[in-house]
Parts: structure tokens; sequence; C-alpha cells
């Protein structure tokens, strides 16, 4: 009993130092690069063991991966918004309000319902947002001065160039055409036009700048902005009409001449109401 395991030991002892011999060998000929293949008891037991071993899976290495946060960057975020804003103005000037759905916008921007719903509550509030985005993209550069001039006609010239060109813009008249058309069947978007605020803020700007002008002529707060939204209508509401299909559009040189005619006549007409 004793010298039984006596040989096992021994045994063990051969084999696992036979074992470290032949990697010992195979490192050697990893390094010289030259095949060998040991055909001794002691290389078979080696290759055989080491195939046993090869045949047990190992655990695969775990490789750190960056995640990127549950919600994006704020430029990323932002970057999303504005490619949704694009997609749903051509949709909208295109096709309509009436024929644009919410899906479509989702698929054509590449976004999900879900990531659609989180920037916007609904298509009038989508709506809503394309008017104003348009409307920030037609308006001057923030580097152009609104108010430049030598005297009030000069100045009130120049202003109504800026604003007739916004106002004649491709997206300004496609986006005149629409509310136009369906704003019978939509309420909402004469609403969305009318509240997002450019006209109030031309309508400011105007009156502000004829009771610092003329300071003689005292009107109220009321009255100058009455008149300020006249000079508005006088100044748009033809070449706008005629840019929309009803008649003619007005080339460059009509417009300047139209430009002039306007200030002239709201000029001589301000004088406010007479008490």
């Amino acid at each position: 009993m004793r010298l039984r395991l006596l040989t096992r030991r021994r045994g063990r002892t051969t084999l696992r130092t036979l074992v470290t011999m032949r990697r010992a060998s195979l490192m050697d000929h990893e390094v010289t690069r030259r095949p060998i293949r040991d055909t001794t008891v002691a290389g078979i037991i080696v290759r055989v063991a080491t195939r046993i071993r090869a045949g047990k899976k190992e655990p695969l290495k775990q490789v750190k991966t960056v995640r990127k946060s549950g919600r994006p960057a704020r430029a990323d975020a932002l970057k999303l918004r504005e490619r949704i804003l694009q997609v749903a103005t051509e949709l909208f000037l295109e096709q309509g309000y009436g024929s644009t759905s919410i899906e479509s916008v989702a698929a054509r921007a590449g976004v999900s319902k879900r990531t659609f719903y989180d920037r916007f509550d609904d298509k009038p509030a989508l709506f809503a947002a394309v008017v104003h985005y348009i409307i920030q993209h037609i308006r001057p550069p923030a580097d152009v001065p609104l108010l430049a001039g030598a005297s009030l006609p000069d100045i009130l010239r120049r202003l109504a160039g800026l604003i007739l060109k916004a106002a004649l813009s491709p997206q300004a008249i496609a986006l005149h055409r629409l509310v136009t058309g369906e704003s019978s069947r939509f309420p909402e978007l004469a609403g969305a036009v009318e509240n997002d605020g450019g006209q109030a803020e031309a309508t400011a700007l105007i009156a502000g700048l004829l009771s610092r002008e003329l300071p003689s002529i005292k009107l109220n707060i009321e009255d100058q902005a009455f008149a300020a939204q006249q000079f508005i209508y006088m100044l748009v509401a033809v070449p706008q009409r005629r840019a929309t299909g009803f008649g003619v559009p007005m080339t460059a040189a009509e417009l300047d001449v139209w430009t002039q005619k306007v200030v002239t006549l709201f000029l001589e007409g301000y004088k406010g109401p007479r008490k």
C-alpha cells in the first residue's frame, strides 16, 4: 500500500516535471520561431494535456467602454432640436399643417416619438416653435444695426428695407400662404404667428423711434403703437400680396420706390389725432 502511494506521488511529480520542461522548451521555440515536434512519450503527454486545457473556456476579458450618460450633452441636445425643427419646417411648408404628422417629422428626423415628445408637447407646440425658428432665420443678423441713418427718413427707409427683405423671403412667403390657407381649419396657426413677438418687437422699435425723433408730437403709448402698426401694414401688405400670387411680384427697383413713397406718406401723415 505504501509502495503504491509512493509510485503515484512519483508519477505525479514526474508528469508535472515533464510538463514544466516541455513548456520551457516551447517558450524557447517561440523565441527562435523554429518548428519542432517532440515525438517522445513526454511530448505526447504534454500535447494531450495542453489540448485538454485548451478545451476549457477561459473567461472573456472585460473591455472597459465609455458609456454615454442617459441624457445627451447640452450641445448635442440643441443640435437634435435644431434637426427636428429643420425637418418640421420643410414638411409644414411643403405639405401643409394638416398633412404633416408627428410620425412623419420623427421619421424624417431619425428620432423616436419619445424623443420628439421630450422636446415638444404636441403638434401646435411644434408649429409655434417652427414659426419662431423661421422668424429667427429671416431677421437681420445680430451685428446689423436696425436703426442707422443721418435723419429720420433715412432711418425709416433703411429699416423698411430690412423689414421687406424679411417679409418677402421664401420661407416667410411660404408661411404666409400656409397660415392664410389653413387658418380656417386650424385657428391656432394665426395665433402662433401673432404670439411669436416678431411684429410686436418691430412695432415697439418704430414707436420708440418716432417718440425720440419727433418729441414735439406728443402721443400716448397706444397712439404710438397704432402709428407703428400702420407703418408696417402700409409697407408690407401690397408687396407681400403680390409675392403670394395676387399680381406680379415687385422688382428690386419697384420695392425701392415703394419704400420711399411709404416713408414719405407716413411721415407727412404722422401728426397724431388732433384734439
